[in-house]
């Protein structure tokens, strides 16, 4: 599995906020090892603008990020996934369509930012805390030696990194 790259699909509800964010983070700190995408089961149609403002202030790509359903990637012209994460705790009870190729799954759950109310101030400040920890995880993930994992080794990291600061609790267990 060496010098390849993987596919990583990132997972919510409404495809505006918490999986656009981990799409662009992990497009950066992935660079050619990594193919990011993100989707939702309910997609909003449109991304959350405070997440464009927080991806561009930290220096990280928005360029083509869009609102999709996780339809999309459910054909036989999508790409065969690597890996799935779901990215918010509707996301993670839903069911999901069948993902050819038997990519490895976990869930990263954290707040969801675009549900916090109140002034522009405190709303930036949930993205940037959601940006935060979403970072943190893909960053732990992109440093894995994915080739010298196997299965169990590779599902017990991968759900450590779901339980790192930040995780709802539902991605505790």
């Amino acid at each position: 599995m060496a010098d390849r790259v993987y596919n990583v699909l990132f997972l919510c509800t409404g495809n505006t906020a918490r999986s656009i964010l981990a799409e662009s983070i992990l497009r950066k700190l992935g660079a050619g090892r990594f193919n990011a995408y993100s989707a939702g089961s309910q997609p909003k149609g449109t991304v959350n603008p405070f997440a464009l403002k927080v991806l561009a202030a930290e220096g990280y790509p928005t360029a083509g990020l869009r609102s999709k359903s996780w339809s999309e990637f459910a054909g036989p012209d999508a790409p065969a996934f690597d890996f799935i994460f779901t990215v918010c705790d509707n996301a993670a009870g839903e069911a999901c369509p069948v993902w050819p190729g038997k990519p490895v799954t976990a869930h990263w759950g954290i707040e969801d930012p675009a549900a916090v109310e109140g002034g522009d101030l405190a709303r930036e400040a949930a993205f940037v805390a959601a940006f935060r920890f979403l970072k943190n995880r893909i960053a732990a993930f992109a440093a894995l030696p994915l080739s010298g994992l196997d299965a169990l080794a590779l599902d017990n990291r991968l759900r450590g990194i779901g339980r790192m600061e930040g995780a709802t609790s539902s991605a505790q267990v």
